[in-house]
């Protein structure tokens, strides 16, 4: 009888965490945006908006608008994009071909998300005063907190059975909000388009790896 409760519970435990997993990493996120693109589609405004974008910007600077200015370039040119290359370069050394369909898969659909809801929802960018990296697309939600966030819980999850593990989890949160927090110093972005765009990249990237399993091993075929 122990035998066999040992055996069920080894059968049920991963289903629980699939469970978990989904709930908290895909179904939650979704829900969040899911209320935040709504209020947008309706043209309702968010309370904390304004006021958050005020506070950071009572901090500026004429020298950290240099800074800020350079350092969130790090959130999709200068420093997703060419990390995510070395990424996929690393995977196909290592021959990881479940991990690289993962990866891709995920890069390609956050970037076709953003690109679908900020056409669908033409949110217009704030213009509480003018900023020293201007953008002209519309806001909803952030392509650089999408960006960032998406690759690094993609990273996360690539790297959950190391030991580098919390290592990436420590630094890429530092990383995601650091590239919120640009966003929000230049006042090219609300508060709300950042988190819609951590919530669907969170939700997007998690729900890709329970259907593409990055750490399955591909079988070889017997000739």
């Amino acid at each position: 009888m122990q035998s066999l409760f040992s055996w069920l519970q080894q059968q049920l435990t991963p289903r629980r965490q699939a469970v978990v997993l989904l709930l908290v990493g895909v179904i939650v996120p979704f829900v969040i945006f899911g209320d935040l693109a709504e209020d947008v589609w309706e043209e309702q405004g968010f309370f904390f908006d304004v006021p958050i974008l005020l506070a950071i910007h009572r901090t500026a600077r004429p020298q950290l608008d240099v800074f800020v200015s350079y350092l969130t370039n790090l959130g999709v040119f200068w420093g997703v994009v060419p990390a995510s290359i070395v990424t996929i370069l690393l995977l196909i050394f290592r021959r990881r071909w479940r991990a690289l369909e993962f990866f891709l898969f995920t890069l390609v659909g956050s970037g076709i998300l953003n690109r679908s809801t900020k056409l669908l929802l033409h949110r217009v960018r704030p213009h509480l005063w003018t900023s020293p990296a201007p953008e002209l697309d519309y806001g909803f939600p952030s392509g650089h907190a999408m960006a960032s966030m998406t690759f690094v819980v993609a990273l996360v999850i690539l790297s959950w059975n190391s030991r580098w593990r919390w290592f990436v989890v420590i630094v890429g949160t530092m990383f995601v909000l650091v590239i919120g927090w640009t966003r929000l110093y230049l006042g090219v972005h609300y508060p709300s388009d950042v988190l819609a765009g951590w919530m669907v990249s969170l939700g997007w990237t998690v729900g890709v790896s329970l259907l593409i399993n990055p750490h399955t091993v591909s079988r070889k075929i017997s000739r």
